[in-house]
């Protein structure tokens, strides 16, 4: 009977296990591939009803300035329509907790999972009038960023004691301008306002502003030139805030696309390599 030898059984090894990862990695890149062709008709059938959804009113008769990277506009949603938005964010459960030591903790939802379960969020983010909106405030037309972003249109949820991320930019993966949008749901502490304290703060400059974050306000602002982070929340505290990303041009480069995946996985998991 003839023996292997060592050497000859750890390149058979190497071998079993290279097939085996490349088969993993084709399996996944097959069935992902599957399931955002699935997201793109959703989303596309979202759009449509987005196109004449009615979802923002009337537009503001004044915008504020952008000229720092940053502006605010109060009550953007009608009432009917922030109804609609946070029951659909209350019915959310499979929220993605992060977290990062010394950084970030807190819970997230994905894109993805917004096109299945939260269609009045994604027409909201898919909406001409609010793009319009946007683009008037920053100057320039802006796009939504790609479906297979998983950070293109997500809720944030600061509900456990110590909830916060750290001073950041928003790094941009994109040819083009790339813009935060935040539209807070819920905001409710024990402040003297009712808000929690969890606070949005911005080094704008050379000074370090709170950003009022009252629910239903939407704060606007050009996130890989503004340093920021968010405050820790305390026992008893909850805030939910609607998360989307816009942008002039949302082609990137081999480089730009790795490391969005990259970026995603601290936030969404493993399967962001795969988006």
């Amino acid at each position: 009977m003839h023996l292997l030898g060592t050497s000859s059984m750890l390149e058979y090894a190497a071998i079993g296990a290279a097939l085996l990862i490349s088969g993993t990695a084709a399996y996944l890149w097959t069935s992902r591939g599957q399931f955002y062709r699935q997201l793109a008709e959703r989303q596309r059938t979202l759009l449509d009803g987005a196109a004449g959804s009615g979802l923002l009113g009337p537009a503001p008769s004044a915008l504020p300035a952008f000229g720092e990277h940053l502006a605010v506009v109060p009550d953007i949603l009608p009432a009917d329509t922030h109804r609609r938005i946070a029951a659909e964010t209350e019915a959310l459960v499979a929220t993605e907790r992060t977290y990062l030591p010394a950084h970030k903790q807190g819970g997230t939802v994905a894109y993805e999972t917004l096109c299945k379960s939260a269609p009045g969020v994604v027409a909201l983010y898919l909406s001409p009038a609010l793009h319009d909106i946007i683009s008037r405030i920053v100057g320039v037309p802006v796009v939504p960023t790609p479906l297979h972003d998983q950070s293109s249109c997500s809720v944030l949820f600061y509900e456990r004691p110590g909830d916060h991320i750290g001073w950041h930019f928003d790094h941009n993966f994109y040819k083009g301008r790339h813009f935060t949008v935040l539209i807070p749901i819920v905001n409710r502490g024990h402040d003297a306002n009712g808000l929690s304290a969890a606070r949005l703060m911005a080094k704008v400059g050379r000074e370090e502003r709170t950003i009022p974050t009252p629910p239903n306000a939407m704060i606007v602002f050009e996130g890989n030139k503004i340093l920021h982070k968010v405050t820790p929340i305390r026992e008893g505290e909850r805030r939910v805030v609607l998360s989307m990303t816009f942008c002039t041009d949302p082609r990137n480069s081999l480089v730009q696309g790795i490391a969005r995946r990259i970026k995603d996985t601290a936030f969404f998991g493993i399967r962001a390599l795969w988006t």
